[in-house]
């Protein structure tokens, strides 16, 4: 009989224990659920709002797709390049990260290094839908893995526009054909200034020409106008052209005469501490006659305005070149690129192959009104890109499917990258208008710095 009793007590307790352990498991599970992917984006804020619903547009349709969560950040230009790199340096990037300027800036750094992840098989199914020019922009060297490949996802470009004030133009009656030849054309907006002003616009400029290191407009600008010259500071394959019989003395040349529009008083004062905006709004205030723009922003924010938009403004093709050749325009294509240390990647990857359906990435640049232009040639019939009584869309779209064009330096040679990033240009103009130093000191500090740059990158380039 004891040892039933005892036997029994035993079972007995022996149960509370499993009972008490399996509660306990039960609510502990219950308290720690395993944690839920989370899709992380990271993109830079659009220049006017129906470019960001545009986006959160595709980003809710995959979610409800895919029963995928998302979450999306927007962040200004000028701050999400330096949180995604403190991001960084805690080892917590975004899966996705998307900025205006970092294909010309870190993106060529970022994949030297082995940060990002190698997105071939993103690309791969859509990859005769893309132009060449979209693929030969993210086709990179990984100095890491010794080896190239598509290190981004490119999604859609930029160039170079020319947006005037036509109703001012012919207020000052000098008829309606804007003259082509490279110093008839720069002169024309010279001799409008004069006019307008003789009528009583005294607070009015020629030309709306960045000159500041703080915006990215300074820098693709003046690489335009150094295409427009002829001026190559590497070629085909990468190669520092500097020391180059009589390319020093063309960039002499070429600074004295793009910073000589402010001297002489045919470029606002304060284009010197000019941002990316800046250009834009003082153009739109109708400060400046004429303006250079690397998006179509300015004819885009005015859209839902028809006087202004359809009367009023006009976008015109950059100048042919002095030599008389036609102008061969610099894009730079947009690109998307996921981290190595990012959280997420396979979802990452599976959100990229579903942005990149032409249906979906065709919807979101329509829906930035303009802004951007498609690198995959189906979407260009769409009848918002052959429209050809918008006298902005259809002008840009001309630039882009019949021009030529080229991409910038950075896509061929990393190195270039830092002196986008360094906004050499800028400085060089800095130290001519504001520290009063001559073109050609303001143009020997840029090649020794250019150099620097480029020993410290001259056994990393295997191309």
């Amino acid at each position: 009989m004891r040892r039933k009793l005892f036997s029994l007590i035993s079972l007995f307790i022996l149960s509370l224990v499993l009972l008490t352990c399996s509660s306990n498991q039960t609510q502990n599970s219950f308290q720690e659920p395993q944690s839920e992917k989370v899709l992380t984006i990271w993109w830079n804020r659009g220049y006017y709002l129906e470019e960001d619903q545009s986006l959160e547009k595709v980003v809710t349709e995959w979610q409800e797709k895919t029963d995928n969560k998302v979450e999306l950040l927007f962040f200004s230009p000028d701050d999400i390049l330096q949180v995604v790199i403190d991001a960084l340096a805690t080892g917590k990037p975004p899966d996705i990260f998307f900025s205006y300027r970092a294909e010309y800036t870190l993106i060529p750094q970022w994949v030297w290094q082995g940060k990002l992840l190698d997105v071939s098989d993103v690309i791969a199914p859509v990859k005769n839908l893309y132009n060449n020019t979209a693929l030969k922009s993210v086709y990179w060297y990984n100095n890491v893995e010794s080896k190239f490949s598509n290190y981004a996802v490119p999604i859609m470009q930029r160039g170079i526009h020319v947006h005037y004030w036509y109703d001012l133009i012919r207020q000052a009656g000098l008829g309606e054909e804007i003259p082509q030849k490279w110093d008839e054309f720069w002169q024309f907006w010279q001799k409008a200034q004069k006019v307008l002003r003789q009528q009583g616009q005294d607070d009015i400029y020629a030309l709306g020409l960045p000159m500041s290191i703080y915006g990215s407009d300074t820098y693709f600008i003046f690489e335009q106008i150094l295409e427009a010259n002829n001026l190559q500071i590497v070629d085909e394959r990468g190669k520092l052209q500097i020391d180059k019989p009589g390319v020093r003395q063309k960039i002499i040349e070429v600074l004295d005469w793009y910073t000589s529009f402010y001297k002489n008083g045919y470029v606002p004062p304060n284009a010197v501490n000019w941002i990316n905006s800046d250009n834009n709004t003082n153009f739109l205030n109708r400060k400046t006659l004429m303006t250079i723009n690397p998006t179509m922003s300015i004819p885009g924010s005015q859209q839902e305005d028809e006087e202004i938009y359809l009367n009023k403004m006009r976008t015109i093709e950059f100048p042919h070149n002095p030599n008389g050749t036609k102008s061969k325009y610099l894009v730079s294509v947009k690109q998307l690129v996921v981290f190595t240390s990012s959280a997420h990647p396979k979802l990452a990857k599976e959100f990229l192959s579903y942005l990149v359906q032409p249906e979906n990435l065709g919807a979101y640049i329509k829906g930035a009104k303009g802004r951007y232009f498609p690198i995959m040639p189906q979407l260009w019939e769409d009848p918002f890109w052959k429209n050809t009584k918008d006298p902005h869309i259809s002008v840009a779209s001309q630039q882009f499917t019949k021009d030529q064009i080229r991409l910038f330096n950075n896509s061929i040679n990393p190195a270039y990258s830092q002196i986008d990033s360094e906004n050499i240009w800028g400085k060089a103009m800095q130290q001519i208008l504001i520290e009063g130093k001559s073109p050609t000191e303001a143009t020997d500090l840029a090649i020794n710095r250019i150099k620097e740059i480029f020993s410290q990158w001259k056994t990393q380039i295997k191309r």
